[in-house]
């Protein structure tokens, strides 16, 4: 096939280009927003297929950068989980030292730290 040269487009002044962009994008959105019609003249309000409003929502939230939890009750939160976590951790290498101790070791292996969760009655994933 043979190339031919592209003619050049006439262009527009800036303001009949703006008019022109506006009458095409209130030509869109009057066709994407406008309802169906029921027997009766009734506007019948737009329904989704199941599933499709969350999946929408999906969307939007992954589109967004805003954050869905407030910054302070977030930073409470962790700061709360931080500590529980390290009251948890400190407690139970105490009892994991004094099962070493009684062991006649100063050293905590693993098997303390199982020991003594075997006796919290807490599930031991590992080990057993």
């Amino acid at each position: 096939m043979v190339r031919t040269k592209q003619t050049a487009k006439k262009s527009l002044p800036p303001s009949e280009r703006l008019t022109r962009l506006r009458a095409k994008r209130d030509l869109i959105s009057d066709n994407k927003h406008k309802m169906h019609r029921i027997a009766g003249g009734i506007v019948a309000k737009r329904r989704y297929k199941p599933g499709m409003r969350a999946l929408k929502e999906i969307r939007h939230l992954q589109r967004t950068t805003n954050l869905l939890i407030a910054r302070a009750p977030f930073q409470r939160l962790v700061r709360e989980i931080a500590e529980a976590a390290e009251v948890y951790l400190t407690c139970l290498f105490e009892d994991a030292n004094l099962a070493a101790i009684h062991g006649k070791r100063v050293t905590v292996f693993p098997k303390d730290i199982q020991f003594v969760r075997r006796l919290r009655g807490e599930t031991v994933r590992y080990g057993c």
